[in-house]
């Protein structure tokens, strides 16, 4: 979940920047939804329609759906409600013959999907019990992603922070049945820990790469060994060096480990990783870890000449203490390493004390050689930084998809939440629901 709002929160800053103002086209209210925590919802652009998975007024898990050219929403309130977990975002998908496939609200507990009985209606969700019927009492962070044939997969872990395994499944679209796309867990913490996984994420090399830090309990301040590995078809998997590597894989692993760390109060946690590609289409890792002061640091690990380089990209002198479970505010957060509208290479960064911003990061070194201009606010229609609500702590979370017909076209679904509280209850009172509005934007933002 928290990665939905890093991404929320980077939006901006990894947009081109507009030539000229861009204009409104429409802003419409869709519904009413829940602000007393943040739970990442879903937006899906599909065959002329937008679909949206989110939490309503109520909590209830809700979709709604309209055609793009002529707003006219139809909603289907789904058979499940969350609590006060922010881990508990929603996650849908469609498969080749157009069935909406949905599953979230869960946090190591028992599987939550449906599918609809006839295609591309909200109307006709049905709750499937099981997939496989195996390992789904303990399900947590639902992803459906797509193979290197195209294939339907669907990934979540199975067990708990600390103590849990990978599992990806495939489907069968002429059965409607689920099986393991692996034979065994990707990984296996061996009771003492478990992997948490930045990707796949498909590079210009036509590899899946993986990147993860295993954590040793519960306490996000055990997190260490920042570690990766390749596929081109997520069935067999490399080392960096292109070595086979037998499944599942596990701290002790040959030839995985990226940067070894402490394995208490190392500075590194699980949700600030991700992968990127230099000017070369190289890959690189980007994390946190507390630097030899004792600081926040990003870093940028880069494979070079069959081996891993670590170049440390920031040098703020704050150190941002962590520990304890449940969903952590990231007050030190970092984007993957991208080549920007420029040809330039660029990362996004933000420091709770020490500001954000974007960097111009040299291609050789990694290291910063000045800023980068963001988009300016007057790009953006008038209203568009406007908070709609005036509870103290409110923030915006916004997700954006792009017109395939027309490039320019921008639909943004724009919501005001609180932000997370280690997924525990707040004392009353809390704020009035929130609007959340599709803003119809044409421009190059």
């Amino acid at each position: 979940m928290l990665k939905f709002f890093l991404s929320s929160l980077l939006l901006s800053a990894t947009a081109a920047v507009a030539q000229n103002t861009a204009e409104l086209i429409q802003k419409t209210p869709i519904a009413k939804v829940w602000a007393g925590h943040p739970v990442g919802f879903d937006f899906k652009l599909h065959k002329g329609r937008f679909y949206i998975a989110y939490y309503d007024d109520q909590r209830r898990m809700t979709v709604a759906t309209s055609p793009v050219e002529k707003l006219d929403w139809t909603y289907q309130i789904m058979p499940s409600s969350t609590g006060w977990d922010s881990h508990n975002y929603i996650t849908m998908t469609f498969d080749d013959n157009d069935f909406i496939h949905l599953a979230g609200n869960m946090h190591a507990c028992q599987l939550i999907y449906f599918r609809t009985e006839k295609p591309l209606d909200i109307t006709t969700f049905k709750r499937i019990e099981a997939m496989t019927g195996e390992r789904e009492k303990h399900c947590t962070y639902p992803q459906f992603l797509r193979g290197a044939a195209n294939e339907l997969i669907f990934h979540y872990r199975d067990g708990a922070s600390g103590n849990g395994d990978e599992i990806y499944n495939v489907y069968d679209h002429a059965t409607q049945t689920w099986s393991r796309l692996l034979d065994k867990p990707l990984s296996d913490g061996k009771g003492q820990m478990n992997a948490y996984f930045a990707g796949p994420v498909i590079g210009p090399d036509g590899y899946f790469h993986m990147a993860w830090v295993w954590r040793d309990t519960p306490s996000c301040d055990t997190n260490h060994d920042l570690s990766y590995m390749k596929s081109k078809d997520m069935k067999h998997w490399e080392t960096a060096a292109g070595t086979p590597i037998e499944l599942p894989v596990s701290l002790e692993s040959p030839g995985l480990i990226v940067d070894p760390t402490p394995r208490t109060k190392s500075g590194m946690i699980n949700m600030g990783i991700g992968i990127g590609f230099d000017l070369q289409k190289r890959v690189v890792i980007n994390y946190h870890k507390y630097d030899e002061k004792g600081f926040s640091q990003i870093y940028n690990a880069r494979w070079e000449n069959d081996k891993w380089v670590i170049y440390q990209t920031s040098d703020w002198d704050w150190r941002w203490e962590f520990t304890g479970g449940g969903s952590v505010p990231c007050l030190v957060q970092a984007s993957n390493i991208y080549v920007n509208h420029e040809g330039l290479l660029a990362q996004n960064f933000h420091n709770d004390k020490k500001g954000h911003g974007i960097w111009k990061i040299n291609p050789n070194t990694l290291k910063p050689e000045g800023f980068l201009k963001p988009p300016v606010k007057d790009k953006m229609p008038n209203g568009w930084g406007k908070m709609e609500g005036n509870f103290p702590g409110l923030g915006r979370a916004v997700r954006h998809v792009v017109s395939p017909e027309d490039g320019s076209i921008h639909y943004f679904l724009v919501w005001e939440t609180l932000g997370a509280n280690r997924d525990r209850p707040r004392p009353e009172p809390w704020p009035e629901p929130s609007t959340m509005t599709l803003w119809i934007i044409k421009g190059n933002i």
